[in-house]
């Protein structure tokens, strides 16, 4: 099962107030024991949302509004991808997550997605399910 671990953004993390060597060295630490459990797939930090857009589509016509965008507690600051052998092995692993080093003005946390997987879907056309199986992993 693979599950999205998203990090909440503050005002700091949308003001572009990188981390410091101390916050990227805990991190580093928690990502190599999520490494070495064969666990993350992927994780990345966001640049902030004044560097961001958003594309609508009300009407069927595509819009574009440049950020920021102004409820700070809607974004994301970062992510991880993890695969899990279940939703409750994602959050245990959440919960070592070292939140002195996450965007935290207010309470700091995480929230936990999981994917859509192709057998989820009960009448995949064959190209798509090829096409999956092609891109992912």
């Amino acid at each position: 099962m693979r599950f999205m671990v998203m990090v909440k953004a503050d005002s700091r993390s949308e003001a572009g107030v990188m981390p410091s060597r101390q916050d990227l060295e805990a991190m580093g630490k928690f990502n190599e024991e999520l490494i070495k459990a064969g666990i993350m797939k992927d994780a990345a930090g966001l640049q902030p949302s004044s560097k961001g857009a958003r594309v609508s589509f009300a009407g069927g016509a595509p819009t574009v509004t440049d950020g920021p965008f102004a409820e700070t507690k809607e974004l994301i600051a970062g992510y991880w991808v993890w695969e899990v052998k279940s939703r409750q092995e994602a959050i245990e692993w959440a919960k070592k997550i070292p939140f002195k080093q996450l965007p935290s003005q207010g309470v700091p946390g995480v929230e936990i997605r999981q994917f859509f997987e192709l057998e989820d879907f009960a009448d995949v056309p064959p190209q798509v399910a090829e096409q999956e199986r092609n891109f992912k992993r």
